[in-house]
């Protein structure tokens, strides 16, 4: 009798990752086309070219090599080259558009007028999807860019708003600056 509370404890916590796991599973059927074209996309443009080069450069996170973006500057990154860029900890300012894998616009900072006129303020490394962490660290101060994000680090199963649960991201971004930036 006196395991009863643990044992009352231990059945409920194993309820609950059990139906998790099955909501995921659910989840993964129901949106398993989206998922699958949403994939496709995103290996078509990691291949496509232009010009005989690669268009995109595929970024990949120093902590995981599985986890992985492409990025495609719309400047030209020799004029950038010297201006700072943030790390992983960094907040940073930038102004987006985001879109779906077929072009579906779902959010900008262009709407935004705090902290600045269009900007849109994070710390990478917390409150952004992961994407975002692999992707800005690589840019400098003054790049433009288009980011594709795969459902694996961005929302992944989960939906947010207008994303559906599995949706790779099409993000141009543009970093205006990096307040409190500490060397």
């Amino acid at each position: 009798m006196k395991n009863t509370p643990f044992i009352l404890i231990a059945v409920m916590v194993l309820g609950t990752v059990l139906s998790s796991c099955f909501k995921e599973d659910e989840t993964a059927k129901d949106y398993a086309e989206w998922r699958d074209i949403n994939t496709a996309w995103f290996d078509g443009q990691a291949s496509l070219q232009e010009g005989g080069k690669n268009y995109y450069t595929i970024v990949t996170a120093p902590w995981d090599p599985t986890a992985r973006v492409l990025i495609h500057w719309f400047n030209d990154t020799a004029k950038t080259q010297s201006n700072l860029k943030p790390k992983f900890t960094s907040m940073v300012d930038v102004k987006y558009y985001l879109r779906l894998y077929d072009g579906t616009a779902i959010d900008s900072s262009y709407m935004s007028t705090s902290p600045g006129d269009s900007l849109f303020r994070c710390r990478l490394n917390t409150g952004v999807i992961e994407g975002w962490g692999i992707a800005v660290p690589r840019m400098h101060i003054g790049d433009s860019c288009r980011v594709i994000i795969p459902y694996n680090v961005g929302y992944g199963a989960t939906a947010s708003g207008d994303i559906k649960p599995f949706s790779t991201l099409q993000f141009d971004i543009k970093l205006v600056g990096i307040p409190y930036y500490e060397q």
